[in-house]
Protein backbone atom coordinates (compact mmCIF):
# COMPACT_ATOMS: atom_id res chain seq x y z
CA UNK A 1 0.00 0.00 0.00
CA UNK A 2 2.79 2.61 0.60
CA UNK A 3 4.25 1.97 -2.77
CA UNK A 4 1.16 2.43 -4.61
CA UNK A 5 0.60 6.03 -2.70
CA UNK A 6 3.28 7.95 -4.52
CA UNK A 7 2.58 6.42 -7.42
CA UNK A 8 -1.00 8.05 -7.23
CA UNK A 9 0.15 11.03 -5.92
CA UNK A 10 2.23 11.70 -8.77
CA UNK A 11 -0.26 10.66 -10.69
CA UNK A 12 -2.96 12.91 -9.09
CA UNK A 13 -0.71 16.22 -9.40
CA UNK A 14 0.78 15.41 -12.68
CA UNK A 15 -2.87 15.73 -13.99
CA UNK A 16 -3.41 18.95 -12.36
CA UNK A 17 -0.35 20.14 -13.36
CA UNK A 18 -1.27 19.03 -17.24
CA UNK A 19 -4.60 21.11 -16.29
CA UNK A 20 -3.05 23.93 -15.13
CA UNK A 21 -0.46 24.13 -18.41
CA UNK A 22 -3.40 23.46 -20.39
CA UNK A 23 -5.25 26.70 -18.88
CA UNK A 24 -2.21 28.40 -19.99
CA UNK A 25 -2.47 27.42 -23.38
CA UNK A 26 -6.44 28.29 -23.11
CA UNK A 27 -5.41 31.60 -22.38
CA UNK A 28 -3.35 32.66 -25.12
CA UNK A 29 -4.72 31.06 -28.31
CA UNK A 30 -1.99 31.95 -30.32
CA UNK A 31 -1.20 28.67 -31.54
CA UNK A 32 -4.05 27.53 -34.36
CA UNK A 33 -3.62 24.09 -35.10
CA UNK A 34 -5.80 22.09 -38.08
CA UNK A 35 -7.10 23.31 -41.39
CA UNK A 36 -7.64 27.18 -41.71
CA UNK A 37 -9.76 27.49 -44.81
CA UNK A 38 -9.95 31.04 -45.49
CA UNK A 39 -7.01 33.15 -44.19
CA UNK A 40 -9.04 36.15 -45.46
CA UNK A 41 -10.60 36.65 -41.73
CA UNK A 42 -7.15 37.43 -40.48
CA UNK A 43 -6.77 39.95 -42.80
CA UNK A 44 -5.74 43.45 -41.14
CA UNK A 45 -6.59 41.89 -37.98
CA UNK A 46 -3.43 39.21 -37.71
CA UNK A 47 0.15 38.61 -38.80
CA UNK A 48 0.21 34.73 -39.50
CA UNK A 49 3.19 33.07 -39.37
CA UNK A 50 2.63 29.23 -40.86
CA UNK A 51 4.80 26.70 -39.92
CA UNK A 52 4.75 23.26 -42.45
CA UNK A 53 6.18 20.43 -41.70
CA UNK A 54 6.26 16.92 -43.46
CA UNK A 55 5.49 15.16 -39.88
CA UNK A 56 5.53 16.70 -36.59
CA UNK A 57 8.34 14.91 -35.76
CA UNK A 58 10.50 17.12 -38.11
CA UNK A 59 13.30 18.21 -36.05
CA UNK A 60 12.92 22.21 -37.59
CA UNK A 61 8.98 21.88 -36.78
CA UNK A 62 9.92 20.80 -32.83
CA UNK A 63 12.82 23.80 -32.71
CA UNK A 64 10.40 26.22 -34.48
CA UNK A 65 7.67 25.97 -32.13
CA UNK A 66 10.17 26.04 -29.14
CA UNK A 67 11.57 29.23 -30.40
CA UNK A 68 8.19 31.18 -30.77
CA UNK A 69 6.95 29.54 -27.47
CA UNK A 70 9.84 30.66 -25.66
CA UNK A 71 8.81 34.20 -26.91
CA UNK A 72 5.40 34.56 -27.02
CA UNK A 73 4.34 37.85 -25.24
CA UNK A 74 6.39 39.23 -28.01
CA UNK A 75 4.32 37.63 -30.67
CA UNK A 76 1.34 38.85 -28.84
CA UNK A 77 2.14 42.35 -28.99
CA UNK A 78 2.68 42.16 -32.72
CA UNK A 79 -0.99 40.56 -33.35
CA UNK A 80 0.86 37.35 -34.20
CA UNK A 81 -1.30 34.17 -34.75
CA UNK A 82 0.63 30.90 -35.53
CA UNK A 83 -0.78 28.30 -37.99
CA UNK A 84 0.67 24.76 -38.13
CA UNK A 85 0.34 21.78 -40.82
CA UNK A 86 2.23 18.88 -40.77
CA UNK A 87 0.38 16.49 -42.78
CA UNK A 88 1.01 16.75 -46.59
CA UNK A 89 -0.88 13.86 -47.41
CA UNK A 90 -4.02 16.06 -46.69
CA UNK A 91 -4.19 19.37 -49.18
CA UNK A 92 -4.98 22.25 -47.59
CA UNK A 93 -5.77 25.27 -48.70
CA UNK A 94 -2.94 26.72 -47.27
CA UNK A 95 -0.47 24.11 -48.73
CA UNK A 96 -2.20 24.64 -52.17
CA UNK A 97 -1.91 28.39 -51.78
CA UNK A 98 1.79 28.32 -50.11
CA UNK A 99 2.79 24.96 -51.95
CA UNK A 100 5.99 23.92 -48.90
CA UNK A 101 8.40 21.15 -49.52
CA UNK A 102 9.24 19.85 -46.06
CA UNK A 103 9.67 22.38 -43.86
CA UNK A 104 8.92 25.62 -44.00
CA UNK A 105 8.08 29.04 -42.01
CA UNK A 106 6.08 31.69 -43.74
CA UNK A 107 4.70 34.96 -42.31
CA UNK A 108 1.96 37.03 -43.66
CA UNK A 109 1.37 40.01 -43.21
CA UNK A 110 -1.81 41.74 -41.71
CA UNK A 111 -2.39 42.79 -45.70
CA UNK A 112 -2.56 39.48 -46.25
CA UNK A 113 0.68 39.12 -48.28
CA UNK A 114 3.41 36.67 -48.02
CA UNK A 115 6.08 39.04 -46.33
CA UNK A 116 8.77 36.00 -46.02
CA UNK A 117 9.46 32.26 -46.49
CA UNK A 118 12.19 30.15 -45.13
CA UNK A 119 13.05 26.78 -45.17
CA UNK A 120 14.57 26.56 -41.73
CA UNK A 121 13.58 27.90 -38.25
CA UNK A 122 13.84 31.43 -37.37
CA UNK A 123 14.66 32.54 -33.97
CA UNK A 124 11.79 35.16 -32.91
CA UNK A 125 14.47 37.93 -32.30
CA UNK A 126 14.82 37.79 -36.45
CA UNK A 127 11.36 37.72 -37.22
CA UNK A 128 10.34 40.60 -34.63
CA UNK A 129 12.75 42.87 -36.34
CA UNK A 130 11.52 41.58 -39.81
CA UNK A 131 8.15 42.67 -38.67
CA UNK A 132 8.99 46.20 -36.61
CA UNK A 133 10.82 47.44 -40.35
CA UNK A 134 7.21 46.97 -42.00
CA UNK A 135 5.60 50.31 -42.60
CA UNK A 136 1.78 48.92 -40.73
CA UNK A 137 3.88 48.17 -37.83
CA UNK A 138 5.71 51.35 -37.76
CA UNK A 139 2.38 53.01 -37.49
CA UNK A 140 1.02 50.98 -34.72
CA UNK A 141 4.49 51.91 -32.80
CA UNK A 142 3.77 55.39 -33.39
CA UNK A 143 0.39 55.15 -32.41
CA UNK A 144 1.05 53.62 -29.13
CA UNK A 145 3.24 55.99 -28.56
CA UNK A 146 0.94 59.00 -28.88
CA UNK A 147 -1.39 57.18 -26.33
CA UNK A 148 1.20 56.57 -23.85
CA UNK A 149 1.89 60.07 -24.23
CA UNK A 150 -1.56 61.20 -23.93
Amino acid sequence: MKQILPIVLAGLLGGSLAAAQGSDDAASPIFIEGEVDDLSQFVWQNRLVVIFADSPNDPNFGLQVEYLEARIDELDERDILVLTDTDPSVQTALRTKLRPRGFMMVLIGKDGEVKLRKPFPWDVRELTRTIDKMPIRQREIRERRTLQDN
